[in-house]
């Protein structure tokens, strides 16, 4: 397991009154979407309690990049973007097909558009690593999204 140490928003030089983020999840496997999407927004609040969130909810995974490129090419400028999502294994390819064009995706929109994208697609093996990386305390990928894109609005802030 990774160790992370998450910047203090006494450390940030920034405004946050002025920065946006948008939370683009998906709604399939809405019990670990829902709670990945709450601890994200309740960790952001935490370490920027000024910050403005939009959250879009897409219907599954695989259209997570379609809502970001849409909300990147609209008036409103973000400073970061954060995906959130579960697929979970199944008996075919499928998940991982899936798994790897969204995260294709993801990366190829953060260049395009000089905008951190934060993944959060979880791709889980089972019900038991969803409900430990989506709910648990430990390993909570949700409070990892916000301290990402914190870390990240913070960096992208001093390098534009």
């Amino acid at each position: 397991m990774s160790q992370y140490q998450q910047p203090t928003p006494a450390e940030s030089p920034l405004a946050f009154s002025t920065k946006k983020v948008a939370i683009v999840a998906s709604r399939f496997n809405p019990e670990y979407t829902d709670a990945l999407v709450n601890h994200c927004t309740e960790e952001l609040l935490k370490l920027a309690p000024e910050i403005s969130i939009e959250t879009v909810r897409v219907p599954g995974s695989f259209e997570i990049p379609m809502g970001i490129q849409a909300l990147a090419k609209s008036e409103t400028e973000f400073d970061c973007f954060v995906a959130l999502g579960v697929i979970l294994k199944g008996s075919t390819a499928h998940d991982m097909h899936v798994g790897s064009a969204v995260g294709h995706a993801l990366m190829d929109l953060a260049l395009e558009h000089n905008t951190p994208v934060i993944n959060e697609v979880l791709h889980v093996h089972d019900l038991d690593q969803a409900r430990e990386r989506c709910m648990g305390e430990k390993l909570n990928r949700g409070v990892e999204a916000a301290r990402t894109a914190y870390e990240m609005i913070n960096l992208f802030a001093v390098l534009k």
